[in-house]
């Protein structure tokens, strides 16, 4: 149980309000919360009684928006919530002996190459537990800043005030996605000066100096780098690919993930590798995110 507004609510309570604060959506905050949409507005309905005000506007009949009101409370409660999870979670893992959890979010996949940090990790603080999560490259560092990552494999640059980056864990060569009948297909490498001939996707929700490391503005001779498409997801990007719409970079071990047929992997060997490092809150830096800085750095950095 927790406090919410004048009265008692259920933590599940909490959760719902927070969720659609991220949904705007009736149904999807249904889905991914496994309740009935009945159950979601009620909870809702519940604590706009407590409160005495409007939380969302519900003028649009497919989704809702925040209210300042509901603005002012997520910003409050979700550091509570992280902080209230985070606090039932370490009770889960007294009991078991476990005194402390370090949570990783990765945003490359799953590499079997940084299997032997996370392994040398746990060797030396066996009282100590690791999670290895996967975390979406669109404003990836809100779940830093919300506590519900302790630190983040990312790839640099990170020009944040409030992070601190870390130790290099590898670095990554480049190589073009291209559709297998697109007119680059037969080629094995292709020069960052063709990229100015094709059309390519921005993402959303990142950092511009990441979109500039990712795929640059313009190449080396100033030629203009075209954007014609915006996605949120690595899937929608190689599908925009597979289509033969755009062609575009990405850091080779997607291509031990992405074995697909209709793509050809391209290298380009006159674009940098990209770097991928710890990062985290300069403020929340503990003894477990020291403990793997410490690790990474005595295994080096390298080139995959």
């Amino acid at each position: 149980m927790s406090a919410f507004g004048a009265g008692i609510v259920e933590i599940r309570d909490i959760e719902i309000f927070l969720t659609l604060t991220e949904e705007l959506h009736f149904g999807r905050t249904a889905a991914r919360l496994h309740v009935s949409q009945a159950r979601v507005s009620q909870a809702i309905k519940q604590q706009e009684r407590r409160i005495g005000g409007a939380l969302f506007d519900r003028s649009s009949r497919r989704s809702v928006r925040l209210t300042p009101l509901g603005q002012i409370l997520r910003d409050d409660l979700r550091p509570v919530y992280a902080g209230l999870l985070s606090s039932l979670e370490r009770a889960r893992l007294a009991a078991q002996g476990v005194t402390a959890t370090l949570r990783i979010g990765m945003m490359p996949f799953n590499l079997p190459d940084l299997h032997p940090h996370w392994r040398a990790f746990r060797a030396r603080h066996p009282q100590w537990q690791l999670q290895v999560r996967p975390i979406s490259y669109t404003d990836p560092f809100a779940r830093l800043r919300a506590r519900e990552m302790d630190a983040l494999v990312a790839w640099l640059p990170v020009e944040e005030p409030d992070l601190t980056v870390g130790p290099i864990l590898f670095r990554d060569p480049r190589v073009l996605a291209v559709s297998t009948d697109h007119e680059l297909a037969e080629r094995s490498s292709v020069s960052v000066e063709a990229l100015a001939d094709f059309p390519h996707a921005t993402a959303l929700h990142i950092p511009d100096y990441w979109e500039d490391a990712y795929l640059p503005f313009q190449t080396p001779r100033g030629k203009a780098v075209e954007r014609v498409d915006s996605v949120t997801t690595p899937d929608e990007l190689i599908n925009l690919v597979g289509t033969g719409e755009i062609v575009h970079p990405f850091p080779a071990h997607v291509t031990r993930y992405w074995a697909l047929s209709h793509i050809r992997w391209l290298a380009l060997p006159d674009m940098p590798s990209l770097p991928y490092a710890l990062v985290w809150q300069t403020e929340r830096e503990n003894d477990l995110v020291r403990a793997l800085a410490e690790v990474v750095r005595g295994a080096g950095a390298p080139q995959l």
